[in-house]
């Protein structure tokens, strides 16, 4: 039997074959995961913090 709540992970299509982080939405979490070890235990976001991570990427706040 498949498994209905199973992470659909997503991944950048900028990644190419290099190593990415990969995104799923379960529920109302945002699981983010390493591409290359994703039997790793997965972090763990809720909406608000999800959508406050995004407004700092939009905003560039993560630009070194």
């Amino acid at each position: 039997m498949e498994n209905i709540n199973a992470p659909a992970w997503r991944k950048s299509s900028r990644c190419g074959t290099s190593t990415c982080v990969e995104v799923a939405k379960v529920d109302d979490a945002y699981l983010i995961r390493d591409s290359k070890n994703p039997e790793a235990a997965a972090l763990t976001f809720t909406k608000a913090e999800w959508d406050a991570f995004v407004e700092g990427v939009t905003a560039g706040e993560f630009r070194f």
